[in-house]
């Protein structure tokens, strides 16, 4: 483990890079900074880096400090995950918001009163005046001491050398707030609440979520019940809360859209992010590009395919033991839906949709290898205002081949055509000889029969094959789909380990 280095004083609050107010953080990711090989000489060397970089001001505030609350994650071990979407309100001290159960681990917080189907508990939002550099304390009556002063019982940074502790009270608004939720709820539940805490640099607060466990909860109830008077706010005595009322710190996923980078912005399957995307065909090729499209940020998918999951399939497709028997369609829309919650997923247990309505859809991806669908595809892309199209297949040899043929809106041929215009060209040209299987099927053991009897004939190929034709293609097809200007035409692709080794090529459609 890394060395820690900490100092005697407070003159590096609010520094970024300093935790807590007295740590400073030499390593922001010590499994790729710190080389214990290096010994001492090597941790000296980072700290006077990381010195000569504080006194030049070369920290960037905004991201030096990943938690507000004294730079450290406020986390009680084997507490649930609280996931936040919504944006909150900066205008109020106090907000309402509700925790929507969603699994043993897992709470959403909501800011708008859900719907009586759904079990949610009542939680407050509070937004703190000052951010809480020294931390937030791991007591509820330390919690409401540095809430309205976080330095109380340290010593004061504002003041050069002082040593005098700094003395505050309870915050009574906290309190009060804690104490009007606890006691509509029932003997024996917890309390939560949502700080907003802001940041020493500005911008969007930082949220951290505190439990106080039942017992602890319980007591606040007898309080309030002692406060009651005339009037009608309820006041806590400040000085009957017990000391060692227990605070729970639970983990928070921020998703809030004006905090969180998505991990995959700069790559091209952000293009896929909000749009309306068909896939039509949900087998060796479908069921991994619908997966990927997905985790990119696709607003809504529609799923075509008639067929329905057998143990075989397997080996190949994205599905499980649990959805043999089951329709693709609905099989692979659960684990869409298990992925990313809020897209719209619609299924058609059809080749194509039953009402063929394009007007709303930015992309249909063809994978059934489907002459047929080839054709409605052509007979699309000669319609004005269509979609981007795109047909994606492998070679039925090896698996390890992909082919893409893209026509994008201002073409009005489609991909059967610029396919035949591709094939044309490649099966002409020695150098890309790699790739004559994609069109030349008739060879002796291309295909194989899966089972006996009466057995549609298939390509060859493992999940780790198609999974990686699928996620090249995918990404390509982002490249397309995000271009300031429309490309259209043929993409061939060799995965590394197949027989031509790592291929790529482009052909433009004519």
């Amino acid at each position: 483990m890394p060395p820690q280095v900490e100092v005697d004083h407070f003159r590096f609050v609010h520094h970024a890079h300093v935790l807590e107010g007295q740590r400073l953080c030499l390593y922001l990711d010590p499994a790729r900074e710190w080389d214990p090989i290096n010994g001492l000489g090597g941790f000296l060397d980072r700290l006077f880096e990381w010195l000569a970089d504080a006194a030049a001001g070369r920290f960037d505030a905004q991201t030096a400090l990943y938690h507000a609350v004294g730079g450290v994650l406020h986390l009680t071990s084997g507490s649930p995950t609280v996931v936040i979407r919504n944006g909150l309100r900066s205008d109020v001290r106090v907000q309402h918001g509700w925790l929507v159960a969603r699994a043993p681990h897992r709470f959403d917080l909501v800011v708008k009163r859900p719907s009586e189907a759904l079990e949610a508990v009542h939680v407050p939002i509070v937004t703190l005046d000052s951010d809480l550099p020294l931390g937030a304390g791991s007591d509820l009556v330390r919690l409401l001491r540095k809430v309205d002063n976080p330095y109380a019982g340290s010593p004061d940074p504002r003041a050069a050398f002082r040593t005098m502790p700094v003395n505050a009270g309870i915050s009574k608004t906290l309190l009060t707030v804690l104490g009007t939720s606890a006691i509509r709820k029932p003997e024996g539940v917890p309390q939560a609440v949502v700080i907003a805490v802001p940041h020493p640099a500005g911008g969007p607060p930082h949220l951290l979520v505190a439990s106080i466990p039942a017992s602890g909860a319980d007591h606040l109830r007898t309080l309030m019940r002692a406060g009651r008077k005339e009037g009608f706010v309820t006041e806590v005595p400040p000085e009957k809360v017990a000391a060692d009322t227990p605070v729970e710190w639970w983990r928070v996923s921020d998703d809030r859209a004006e905090v969180t980078t998505r991990r995959d912005w700069s790559r091209p399957v952000a293009a896929f992010s909000g749009k309306t995307v068909h896939i039509w065909g949900c087998g060796g090729l479908g069921s991994w590009v619908a997966d990927y499209v997905v985790r990119a940020g696709a607003k809504e998918v529609t799923l075509c395919d008639p067929g329905s999951i057998t143990t075989g399939l397997l080996v190949r497709q994205n599905f499980t033991e649990a959805d043999v028997g089951n329709a693709k369609v609905e099989a692979l829309a659960r684990r869409l839906r298990a992925i990313n919650d809020t897209v719209k997923v619609s299924v058609h247990g059809t080749v194509i949709p039953d009402e063929l309505d394009l007007t709303a859809v930015d992309l249909i991806i063809d994978a059934t290898v489907s002459i047929a669908i080839s054709r409605v595809l052509d007979s699309v892309a000669a319609g004005l205002g269509r979609p981007a199209l795109a047909q994606m297949a492998t070679d039925a040899r090896t698996g390890t081949l992909g082919i893409m043929s893209v026509s994008m809106p201002n073409l009005t041929g489609g991909p059967l055509s610029i396919d035949r215009q591709a094939g044309k060209r490649v099966l002409s040209d020695g150098t890309l000889e790699a790739f004559h299987d994609l069109w030349n099927t008739s060879e002796m053991n291309a295909e194989i029969i899966p089972t006996r009897g009466c057995s549609t004939p298939t390509f060859h190929g493992s999940a780790a094959d198609l999974a990686g034709v699928a996620a090249s293609l995918t990404s390509i097809l982002g490249s397309h789909i995000g271009a300031v200007t429309p490309v259209s035409g043929t993409h061939l692709i060799s995965l590394p380990h197949g027989e031509a080794g790592p291929l790529r090529t482009f052909l433009p459609a004519e």
